[in-house]
């Protein structure tokens, strides 16, 4: 939907609720003008239902908007005298339409002084339940998200069983753009595995400024822009109408950043002909081959010692083995191993052709240890667009900047001209920032080699915190990584927990509630 769509809608929303309730409004004191302006007349109603001014701003939060208005339909027709379960479930299910009848049919009387308490425990509990769900939805959206780390990509930084916090105000909170949707859920409701979500409308894009911009290496979470989960793709089975926010959700470290140039040689990353530098903490991983002497190795020695947690295959027949992934601390302390005779790096060469990396045509050369140098567009900066270049940038005028701000766009060739709807494109200027996001583990990453730049729309937050760490590949109480809990992500050095003086203020708070309650008494 466009802005004037939405205004539209709201003008009509506001038409509608002065339709239902200027009786109402008049009932209790009020003048039935007030009903009609747009947000005075949300105000006026809490004072009439007896409820806090500041409820007004929970109507204009998206989701929690829609538990909301519920509360409000139940809590009117409760000032008017209807309290009974049959009057709560007509106000529910008629979407507060029932509140047309007591403004035109019903004699009703206000109850000004009503209590505000429910009437029955089930009361209790359910008010409190909704108000806990307020609670946590607007943390969640607004301020930190809970989110796992599920795959290796970013090993030995973050691990496979990794339980992080993700700071959504660091960057900029970004407002839903689903505007429907369950509450504190992704993209399917668990258990029931169905759609969490209504596509239409949607919610122009929108972000609350952070306090700090996306600086190089660090570790983002994103959504996924190519996102082609199987359970709901269309009939192409390649893309489909999905929100930007229910997109999978990524986690990368952003080594390109709006007006980069990125290239990789022999698998290194280089920015604006510089090689990158890393932070203490990431620890990169490569694929390697080598050749024993004679004796195999043990996978379960070789994870112990040189933290090999992701693919290790030798040949049975051979003295050949492969490791998927290594950083470069223990390559250096297991090709000194007196049982290695060779340990080499694999890569693939320059200009040898690999189909699945970005922009996945043929004009480009490149495989994931050879490709650039690239652009990394930036929000203002105009480029010029040939045959030879269009590829890199097809998504971005189709998509990003296309179907998701509600323009259809085509790109296609004709006579080795560029064209756009049928007319000549010879440059482009980009409307938001983009960013080139990439894995530590360098060949078990699935990132922007393979499917392009992550707009500036798709950024979630940034990890901030680890609260706990799971160990898939242990059992028992060794499952949990210690060391791990209560860890921050950024910083130098080693990673510190601080479980031990989150434990002594627990430990305090308890004690203090606990000597407060018995002086109290």
């Amino acid at each position: 939907m466009t802005f004037t769509n939405w205004l539209l809608f709201v003008l009509l929303i506001q038409l509608i609720h002065f339709a239902g309730t200027w009786k109402l409004y008049q009932k209790a004191g009020r003048k039935a003008w007030e009903a009609a302006i747009p947000v005075y007349n949300a105000v006026i109603l809490m004072k009439i239902i007896n409820r806090p001014w500041w409820w007004v701003l929970l109507l204009f939060i998206p989701i929690v908007n829609l538990i909301m208005f519920p509360v409000i339909w139940v809590e009117t027709v409760r000032s008017f005298g209807r309290t009974s379960t049959t009057d709560t479930v007509l106000a529910v299910v008629t979407c507060g339409l029932y509140i047309y009848y007591l403004n035109y049919l019903s004699d009703v009387k206000y109850r000004e002084n009503r209590s505000l308490h429910p009437g029955t425990a089930a009361g209790e509990w359910i008010s409190s339940i909704l108000f806990a769900i307020v609670a946590a939805t607007i943390v969640h959206t607004y301020v930190m998200q809970p989110f796992t780390i599920p795959t290796s990509s970013l090993e030995k930084t973050l691990l496979v069983g990794d339980y992080l916090f993700v700071s959504k105000f660091h960057y900029g909170a970004r407002t839903p753009i689903t505007s429907i949707a369950f509450p504190m859920v992704h993209d399917t409701i668990p258990v029931l595995g169905l759609k969490s979500y209504w596509n239409k409308p949607h919610i122009p894009y929108f972000r609350i400024p952070g306090f700090q911009d996306i600086d190089r290496t660090d570790i983002v979470v994103f959504n996924w822009p190519v996102d082609t989960v199987r359970k709901f793709r269309d009939q192409s089975g390649i893309r489909y109408d999905k929100p930007i926010d229910k997109k999978s959700n990524y986690v990368k470290r952003a080594v390109g950043l709006p007006g980069d140039s990125l290239e990789i040689i022999d698998g290194r990353i280089h920015i604006n002909n510089q090689p990158l530098e890393l932070p203490d903490r990431a620890k990169p991983q490569y694929s390697y081959a080598g050749t024993t002497k004679g004796q195999g190795f043990d996978p379960y020695t070789m994870y112990k010692m040189y933290d090999i947690t992701d693919a290790f295959y030798q040949d049975p027949n051979t003295n050949q083995f492969y490791i998927q992934s290594l950083t470069e601390e223990n390559y250096q302390r297991l090709k000194n191993h007196p049982n290695v005779a060779s340990l080499e790096r694999i890569t693939t060469p320059a200009g040898q052709k690999d189909v699945k990396i970005f922009p996945n045509n043929n004009r480009f050369n490149w495989n994931s240890d050879n490709m650039g140098p690239l652009y990394v567009p930036k929000e203002g900066t105009t480029v010029t667009i040939t045959p030879e270049t269009v590829g890199l940038y097809r998504l971005i005028i189709e998509t990003y900047e296309g179907l998701e701000m509600g323009r259809e766009r085509k790109i296609s060739l004709r006579d080795d001209k560029v064209l756009l709807n049928g007319q000549p494109l010879e440059s482009y200027t980009f409307e938001q920032d983009y960013y080139f996001m990439m894995g530590d583990n360098r060949n078990n990453s699935e990132d922007s080699r393979y499917w392009g730049y992550v707009p500036e729309n798709h950024i979630v937050g940034k990890p901030v915190f680890i609260w706990m760490s799971l160990d898939p590949n242990a059992s028992g109480l060794s499952k949990i990584r210690w060391e791990r809990m209560f860890t921050t992500v950024g910083g130098q050095g080693e990673p510190v927990s601080y479980l031990p003086y989150f434990l002594v203020v627990i430990v305090g708070l308890f004690g203090y509630s606990f000597f407060r309650k018995k002086k109290t008494k």
